[in-house]
């Protein structure tokens, strides 16, 4: 199975970093710089969230009805003349459930280090996140997921299939190291093998910030 990034480098992903960066006024390279430092993110806390059973069954729920993959049916018309609110206003909701009280420090340790404002992540995020919801759908029934187990297996192959090297610098910087349990726990340890540097999230967005 490709993983969620390389979908990035097919035509229908180039499309959608086209779209994304023309809705948030934002170059199609920083677009892409932002998408691929956040989608196995975002895929890691669907993970997590899916690894019980009401949260896996919420998002089956969620990709069998309104996020079945229709959304990239018409990517064109999806961006032409500006992204719809609702599909905004869907966006926004996905990313609190997703990242909850992490969501801020996702946006502002993603933006520090593209060398965009967070204000601009959270835009680029609110648009994608409803495309990213479109793809797993799309996979969901190709693969004809039905069940927990089949959720979290997608998953987990859309995360595999990701060649995340180039990106451990960038994940050690946002490890939340005080053992909470956070997504980005989760996200370090799936690439970097466990390892954990010392100093909270906190210290480490401050030193970005040269705070």
């Amino acid at each position: 199975m490709a993983g969620i990034l390389d979908l990035l480098n097919t035509d229908m992903g180039k499309t959608i970093i086209n779209g994304v960066a023309g809705q948030t006024n934002q170059s199609e390279s920083k677009t892409n710089e932002v998408l691929v430092m956040a989608l196995p993110v975002l895929m890691q806390a669907m993970k997590r969230n899916a690894a019980s059973p009401q949260g896996a069954e919420g998002l089956l729920n969620a990709l069998n009805s309104k996020h079945d993959g229709s959304i990239l049916d018409n990517l064109g018309g999806l961006f032409e003349g500006g992204v719809n609110s609702s599909v905004l206003d869907d966006g926004g909701k996905i990313l609190n459930h997703v990242l909850g009280n992490k969501q801020q420090h996702v946006e502002n340790a993603i933006g520090a280090r593209a060398g965009v404002d967070a204000g601009s992540v959270a835009n680029i995020l609110k648009v994608a996140a409803p495309l990213l919801m479109g793809m797993l759908g799309k996979q969901s029934k190709e693969s004809n997921v039905n069940s927990s187990s089949g959720i979290e297996s997608l998953l987990g192959g859309l995360l595999s299939g990701n060649s995340a090297n180039n990106e451990q610098s960038f994940l050690e910087s946002i490890l939340d190291a005080d053992g909470d349990g956070s997504v980005i726990d989760d996200v370090a340890g799936m690439v970097l093998g466990g390892s954990k540097k010392k100093g909270g999230l906190g210290g480490l967005l401050g030193g970005l910030f040269g705070k």
